[in-house]
This record gives C-alpha cells, sequence and structure tokens, in this order.
C-alpha cells in the first residue's frame, strides 16, 4: 500500500480508547504512513500528557487539541469550525474518528473536506461509546437517531468486539456501509508474568474513576466481603475521575485505612501492587485492563459487561453479574483463595484471539478498502455530462483530410 496520511480523531486522551490509538500508531509509523493525532484539549493530566509529549516527535502530522465535550453543546459547532480548519490543511487520505464525540467529528470534518473537493476516507470505532445507552430511554433514541445519520457520512465501520457489532445492529440498524471486527491486540512482551511485591493489597481496581466503570461498586463489594467473612480486605485504586473524591470518602467510611489511591500509572506498574484484579464496570466494551491482566498471569475477577466473555468465556472462568456488589464480594473472596495466576487454556485463547500484529493488519486493510471506496469516481446517469467527460478523455486527432503544416 502507498503512504498514507492518516489522523486519528478521538476526545479522552486516557484508557483503552488511547491504548488502543497508540497501538496503531507505532504499527502505522513503521510501515511508513504518516500520522497525526485530534483529541481534546481538556481531558487527562500530567500521565496522559507525558504519554503525548513522548508521541509527538514521531507524529509527522503532528498533535492538534481542541476542545471536545463529553457531552453535545452549542459550542461544538465551533469547534468543529476549528477542527475543520487545522484537519482540511492537514490533507488526509484517512480520518479514523474513535469513541463517540471523535467519531462525530472525524465524520463530519471528513465530509465537509470532501465536500470542497478532498479525498478523506472516513471510519469510526465506536469504542463502547453511545452504545452503552438505553435504546427505550429519550437520550438513547436521540443517540442512536444521530448514529443513523452519521452512518450517511461512513465509509467504514470498525468494531472491537462481537458485543459491539450486535449492540449496533441491533440499537442502531444493519448498516449500508462495510463493517468488520476487529479485536484489540497484545505484544508478545505482554505475556510476560507481572511479579506481585511482598506487601501486595488483595485487590486492585485500574481505570477511570466514574460511573460507568463501577469504582463505587468495587468499594462496596469490599465493605460487604468485610461484613460477610469477618475480615478486612486491603486494595489499591489506580485513576482519576470526577467521582474520586467521592470514592475516597466513601472508602476511608467503611474500610478506614484499608484502600490506598492512586494517580493513574502503567498497568504493568500497577499490576505488582495487588494480587487480584477487579472489573466491576456497569457497562464496557473490550476492558484493555482485561487483556493486559489475564496476559501477565494476573488473577482477575470481572463482571459479565460487553465483550468481556469474548476475553474470558465463561466455560473457563465464571463471569459477575454486573451491578451487583454482594455477588461481585463472593467471587473476589473465594478468587483470593484460590491458587492466583489464569489456566493455561485461558491463556491459549487470548494469544490465539488477540494478537496486535493482526489487529494491525486488519485495520490497515480496511483502510485501503475505505480509500479506494471515497476515490472510486461517481457514474453519472446524465447524457450530456457523460458525453462531455468522454470527450474529455479522448484525444483529439486530425480529420483524415486536414493538411500537415
Amino acid at each position: 500500500m502507498k503512504q498514507l496520511r492518516i489522523v486519528h480523531c478521538f476526545r479522552s486522551p486516557v484508557g483503552g480508547i488511547f491504548r488502543h490509538v497508540r497501538d496503531l500508531i507505532d504499527a502505522q509509523i513503521a510501515e511508513g504512513h504518516a500520522v497525526g493525532i485530534l483529541c481534546d484539549s481538556i481531558t487527562g493530566g500530567a500521565f496522559e500528557e507525558e504519554q503525548i509529549a513522548a508521541l509527538a516527535p514521531r507524529l509527522s502530522l503532528g498533535v492538534h487539541r481542541v476542545t471536545m465535550r463529553r457531552s453535545i453543546a452549542p459550542s461544538d459547532l465551533v469547534d468543529l469550525f476549528k477542527t475543520y480548519r487545522l484537519i482540511r490543511d492537514i490533507a488526509p487520505d484517512v480520518l479514523h474518528g474513535h469513541g463517540a464525540k471523535g467519531g462525530a467529528y472525524a465524520r463530519l470534518v471528513g465530509t465537509a473536506i470532501r465536500v470542497g473537493g478532498g479525498r478523506a476516507a472516513r471510519l469510526y470505532t465506536p469504542h463502547g461509546g453511545s452504545m452503552h445507552y438505553d435504546p427505550h430511554t429519550l437520550g438513547g433514541r436521540l443517540f442512536f437517531t444521530l448514529e443513523r445519520l452519521l452512518e450517511r457520512m461512513t465509509d467504514h465501520l470498525l468494531f472491537v468486539s462481537e458485543y459491539e457489532k450486535t449492540a449496533y445492529f441491533t440499537k442502531v440498524g444493519r448498516p449500508a456501509v462495510d463493517s468488520c471486527v476487529i479485536y484489540n491486540g497484545l505484544s508478545e512482551p505482554e505475556f510476560a508474568a507481572a511479579p506481585i511485591d511482598p506487601n501486595a493489597a488483595d485487590f486492585l481496581y485500574i481505570g477511570m474513576l466514574r460511573p460507568l466503570k463501577g469504582p463505587d461498586i468495587f468499594i462496596e463489594a469490599l465493605a460487604d466481603m468485610a461484613r460477610s467473612t469477618g475480615t478486612l480486605p486491603t486494595a489499591v485504586v489506580v485513576g482519576a475521575g470526577e467521582q474520586k473524591a467521592e470514592l475516597v470518602r466513601r472508602a476511608e467510611a467503611l474500610l478506614p485505612g484499608r484502600v490506598v489511591f492512586h494517580e493513574p500509572m502503567p498497568i504493568r506498574q500497577a499490576l505488582p501492587l495487588a494480587k487480584v484484579m477487579v472489573l466491576p464496570s456497569r457497562a464496557d466494551s473490550l476492558p484493555y485492563v482485561v487483556l493486559e491482566a489475564v496476559a501477565a498471569d494476573r488473577a482477575v475477577v470481572a463482571v459479565d459487561v460487553g465483550g468481556v466473555r469474548e476475553i474470558i468465556p465463561p466455560a473457563l472462568q465464571p463471569l459477575v453479574r454486573p451491578g451487583d456488589a454482594p455477588a461481585l464480594a463472593a467471587a473476589m473472596a473465594e478468587r483470593l483463595h484460590q491458587p492466583l495466576g489464569n489456566p493455561e487454556p485461558l491463556m491459549q485463547h487470548l494469544r490465539q484471539r488477540f494478537a496486535i500484529t493482526k489487529m494491525a493488519a486488519d485495520t490497515m486493510a480496511a483502510y485501503a478498502r475505505a480509500v479506494e471506496h471515497c476515490r472510486r469516481p461517481v457514474v453519472r446517469s446524465r447524457p450530456v455530462v457523460a458525453a462531455v467527460r468522454l470527450e474529455e478523455r479522448v484525444p483529439t486527432v486530425p480529420a483524415p483530410h486536414a493538411k500537415k503544416s
């Protein structure tokens, strides 16, 4: 494939989406493509800023930051115009939007570029996003209507799990554009077992501190475990977000001195801090933290949401009903007293399904199809236009009786 100019557009430079984008960027730069990113300027902290700064020298198309709020707001119109001016001047071959807001910006801006004569292919990966909404609510109906409208501005849909694909087909409708499932990937070094510190806590939560990810359920499960077993578990919470102050107060009230909070850090640095990692999410798509923890041979207790069962098949390890703190507490207590680590069939399942090389190759194949599709000439049915175009393609030759000069 010829060198492409690729821009990844996403709202939040944190969590699994950012990890996914960084993995794609690494593979795309290695193949000789020119890459840039556009993301929100007001999300993230020191940890994320360090990661962006480390990426920046390798991004020949630059790092661009605009205000990109999670909710829909009138200010989006101004921010979209700023985004359009930035991206138009880059002249990308591919605009890949990640998440609901990033996907909307990428497709709206890409369409505006197309109207102006550009040829940007528009791809979209939901990463859960609006797929978490209930279609029976007013908000759900609004978001799924918007998704359907934006599909008309999309050249290819990429889903990170079968769950995400099914959610889209069920809630938005069967897409009229090309689509495929491309699983998140792991590199071979990530399958090295992570050590456990001698003074490790019992349980680890790592992720954004917001209701969707369920850190409050994690705290309640710890308290329930203390009540039901008579022992006081210890835990480490790694992350930042809107719920942090409330969670610190709640943990101190229920389990004084037993829960330690840390700012965001790489997961390989966090895993040694505890024996069992817990995923208590209310909703999720294909959580990287579960992939990374299982690959590192860390014991995991996870709820049955999104594509988690595609990572941990229930036949290999039971999953917990989401939103049920007592059930989560029981599973945590049981897992803590079992031999730690993961069974070999689960490790083999991970190696076979979630390879970073396959993720990168399949994504580039989707780009190639989208680029070919958007560069395909439009067939016009009006005879006059067709005749003009035919005349433009046929070279002029002298008539048989014309004299040579």
